[in-house]
């Protein structure tokens, strides 16, 4: 059975059910890989490495909200300087692989490019099985850049892929959305955490 499956009486009796929902989703996210998915990243942010993200519609948000709060926030108050691109901001190359080659090219055009070994993928999709984040998916897992995926619904191609799969168990796409949002925030606060002065950390706002 899916959620929403009925007519709500009002949006308090359905925000009600939706945080439920999205309680019910993060409630069983296999700690482990968001340890391991931790562990990638802080080593490539140590080594001073890249990462790169991408994601279509809300995902391509996420992502893009993934570079501020991993790089301006996890640099803050320590000596870790994340190197971050979005592959889903950069607008005039998106439309130019769409439009002249394929939309299914739009991140692996821009990895072959940028992407070297010892780099890190994080790919976000509810679906996990968008066609263009899971070539680039692929191609980076064959070039020795590692790959987180956040995946959600049956988890598709990508979690099969990735070296650390974050999946959300649940079957709407805002609450997947959600719980993604907040792995994102989870990873970047952890690291930061990881990284600070332990006198630091009560004055400081998260």
């Amino acid at each position: 059975m899916t959620f929403p499956d009925t007519i709500f009486p009002n949006a308090a009796a359905y925000a009600g059910a939706y945080f439920s929902k999205v309680a019910e989703a993060a409630a069983p996210v296999p700690g482990e890989r968001v340890g391991f998915a931790a562990q990638i990243l802080t080593t490539v942010y140590t080594e001073g490495r890249m990462v790169f993200s991408c994601g279509n519609g809300g995902s391509a948000a996420i992502a893009n909200h993934l570079v501020c709060d991993h790089c301006k926030l996890v640099q803050t108050d320590t000596e870790l300087k994340p190197r971050i691109v979005s592959l889903s901001a950069t607008g005039e190359m998106i439309t130019a692989i769409g439009n002249d080659l394929s939309y299914d090219e739009i991140f692996v055009y821009q990895l072959r490019s940028l992407a070297k070994p010892g780099d890190a993928l994080i790919t976000i999709s509810s679906s996990g099985d968008s066609e263009n984040v899971v070539r680039a998916a692929e191609w980076a897992k064959k070039n020795d850049v590692h790959v987180i995926s956040l995946t959600g619904f049956s988890g598709g191609r990508s979690a099969s892929i990735a070296d650390a799969n974050v999946h959300v168990t649940a079957d709407n796409y805002g609450v997947i959305e959600d719980v993604h949002q907040s792995l994102m925030h989870i990873l970047a606060q952890f690291i930061r955490l990881a990284h600070m002065d332990e006198q630091l950390i009560a004055k400081r706002v998260f």
